[in-house]
């Protein structure tokens, strides 16, 4: 995938800009005029910054990338009918909201409930192109952006211009639409997995690019707490559903801890108490039971089981310094990564959703 993007013919053209102006840069330099190096490399940066995304637009690339090795010139239409349901989550910058992309529909809220509503095509829209919005990182790569042939009236074009980015702007656990109420997507049961696992951040704060990508990681982390937070106090108020959590920074040995902590602090719903058959005097008096709660919910879940099966130290530290730069994993990140993932959920699920396992 790196290989094919470094080969294609819009970075080649983005290397040939720089140097055209490097090249300038120097000759200058040798001349009776050796102040024009300086203006050849002004004219440069000026160039990049006002037009960056018109000289090196990585987004096409990775997407072509994507159809390339993935999907084939896929469409959205092309997706399965049968269950699960498959949807594709991106930020609209224009409007402060999520597009969201699935087989029968792509939308923003706020277009649909325009008078007239602007509505979207997706039956050719490419998968491609939905999953590089869905990915589509602030900074790093250019906004996403789809042309008249995708609206159901191709005048609205003239209206609004959806700009898309990364999903997890707006929607850092991607289940913004699945725990919404009377959304077309709601679930009852929701499982979230975070494959983030950016602190402590340890690299010295050396240059604004840094600094930038960090304070990004900051307000991603915020709306990740944020929106966990709010599930959990809202669910056990309103929706009582079940939602399991789980991440790759966490261990396994703190889950059942964790969830007594829950339970103390009221955000375990009534169904989940039911299911693990948890006295009702020990839920009013947590701190008292939590001894008789752990030994019971070890049981409930088969914890030695999951217990047997957890990765070394090192392993752990394998799987965790897994990056998302498109690049191939060797079989042993392979290997630590499903292993954590197998017992993490494993453990979760069975404590937060049981009635899928009942």
């Amino acid at each position: 995938m790196i290989r094919y993007i470094l080969t294609s013919f819009i970075f080649i053209k983005a290397v040939l800009f720089f140097l055209v102006f490097i090249a300038a840069a120097i000759y200058a330099f040798f001349t009776p005029y050796p102040w024009l190096s300086v203006v050849s490399v002004c004219v440069m940066v000026t160039l990049f910054v006002l037009f960056q995304f018109n000289i090196f637009p990585v987004s096409k690339v990775i997407e072509k990338a994507y159809d390339k090795f993935l999907y084939n010139n896929a469409t959205l239409s092309q997706l399965l009918d049968q269950k699960p349901r498959l949807a594709i989550g991106s930020t609209n910058i224009q409007t402060n909201r999520p597009f969201t992309f699935s087989k029968d529909k792509m939308e923003d809220a706020t277009y649909t409930y325009m008078k007239p509503p602007v509505l979207f095509k997706s039956e050719k829209f490419p998968l491609s192109r939905a999953v590089m919005a869905s990915s589509c990182v602030p900074f790093a790569f250019t906004p996403v952006g789809f042309s008249s042939e995708f609206y159901a009236n191709e005048k609205d074009i003239n209206k609004v211009i959806p700009v898309l980015v990364d999903g997890g702007v707006y929607d850092n656990q991607g289940i913004h639409k699945i725990t919404q109420r009377l959304s077309s997507y709601e679930c009852d049961i929701i499982i979230t997995s975070d494959a983030g696992n950016k602190s402590p951040f340890k690299k010295s704060y050396n240059n604004v690019i840094v600094l930038l990508i960090r304070t990004m990681d900051v307000f991603m982390a915020r709306i990740k707490n944020f929106q966990m937070m709010q599930n959990l106090y809202t669910n056990t108020e309103f929706a009582n559903k079940q939602i399991a959590y789980l991440s790759l920074g966490w261990d396994i040995q703190n889950c059942i801890p964790g969830f007594i902590d829950n339970l103390q602090a009221g955000q375990v719903t009534a169904s989940v108490i039911d299911s693990h058959k948890i006295p009702a005097e020990w839920v009013k008096n947590v701190k008292q039971f939590r001894d008789q709660i752990q030994q019971l919910l070890e049981q409930n879940v088969n914890y030695k089981k999951i217990e047997s099966q957890k990765l070394t130290v090192a392993q752990l530290n394998i799987a965790r310094s897994v990056g998302t730069n498109l690049s191939c994993l060797s079989v042993e990140q392979v290997n630590c990564l499903s292993g954590h993932a197998a017992n993490i959920t494993e453990l979760q699920v069975k404590l937060y959703c049981p009635s899928l396992i009942s």
